[in-house]
């Protein structure tokens, strides 16, 4: 295992060849992403447990913030049922999601680059289209992970939700003999209107801020030290984060939604959100800037260590895909 003290260029890691830099084979890129885009989304999954509880949480709130919400969940349901609910379909939709999302961001990357568009321009529009290959995957997997996250234990006592499942898979099949297959769509709209965007803003921070960060020092050759690279990443993915959790909140209200309204135990009805628009304008009435920004806390938390944590992974796969591949070489030769 290679020493890891620093991280080369941003999703861009590359040999030199003649002087000239070469990207690294697709292949490498697709094992890279998938490892580093589902090793940060299964650390950090608790944190996405908390916030997804905190924004769909009925009225009124049973948490008050992320951490009263953290320790609830932890005291009442343990980890595995309780903060890991929907680890199962979480993973099952991140590996390819992520496999999909790193593979064709990089080829709408360098083919934008090759035809002279500029950088920032190329790395808004490969977020983007990287997002939109991988959400056909990653939405149902949401859909189910999210579900499981707001249902918790079996049977829960300590949280009020419409749903009853037993694991993903009993899950599974009531939604779809129930609501249909559309139904694992379900706020797909919301989902790409909330993750196109913040993938284009994610790598674009990232990006300029990884420039702004070689242009601050003498040797601009070197690369930038992995507590810094980290720390990118990080605000990059926070920045992101926070600008797009009026979507979030409306993503999850529009996935977990039932058809017939219910009762909450206060006797306050649940909303029946029509559509993006109708869910933003009733929460804003109702709560104000708060109600748009329910659960801001542990999104950017979770967006920050998971973009700083998915980043360095990508590129610390590459160099050891990379440093294996030498080692092959010199045997051979």
């Amino acid at each position: 295992m290679p020493e890891i003290s620093t991280v080369p260029e941003p999703l861009a890691m590359t040999n030199s060849v003649n002087g000239q830099s070469v990207d690294p084979p697709y292949l490498h890129v697709l094992i890279a992403g998938g490892l580093g885009g589902s090793i940060a989304d299964f650390i950090m999954h608790s944190v996405d447990t908390v916030k997804t509880r905190l924004q769909g949480q009925p009225f009124p709130p049973k948490y008050e913030n992320m951490f009263h919400a953290y320790r609830t969940i932890l005291r009442e349901e343990g980890v595995t049922r309780g903060l890991y609910s929907g680890i199962g379909p979480a993973m099952t939709g991140s590996i390819p999601g992520t496999t999909i999302y790193f593979g064709t961001y990089e080829f709408v990357k360098r083919t934008c680059i090759e035809k002279g568009i500029p950088d920032s321009v190329c790395h808004l529009a490969a977020g983007a289209i990287g997002d939109l290959a991988a959400s056909v995957i990653y939405v149902p997997s949401e859909v189910l992970k999210t579900r499981m996250q707001l249902q918790g234990r079996y049977n829960n006592p300590n949280f009020t939700s419409g749903y009853n499942y037993k694991n993903s898979l009993h899950a599974l099949r009531m939604i779809v003999k129930y609501d249909g297959f559309r139904a694992l769509y379900n706020g797909f709209r919301a989902t790409i209107l909330r993750d196109v965007p913040f993938s284009a803003l994610q790598f674009a921070f990232y990006e300029k801020l990884k420039k702004v960060s070689l242009d601050g020092r003498s040797n601009k050759s070197k690369p930038l030290s992995l507590p810094i690279e980290i720390g990118i990443g990080a605000l990059a993915g926070g920045a992101a984060g926070a600008i797009t959790t009026p979507l979030d909140v409306m993503k999850t209200l529009l996935q977990t939604q039932v058809k017939t309204p219910t009762q909450s135990k206060k006797g306050v009805p649940h909303k029946y959100y029509t559509g993006i628009v109708d869910g933003l304008i009733w929460n804003y009435r109702q709560e104000g800037i708060k109600g748009l920004f329910r659960g801001i806390g542990p999104r950017v938390f979770w967006t920050a260590l998971q973009s700083g944590g998915m980043f360095v992974i990508y590129e610390q796969v590459l160099l050891l895909i990379e440093e294996m591949n030498s080692i092959d070489s010199l045997s051979y030769s």
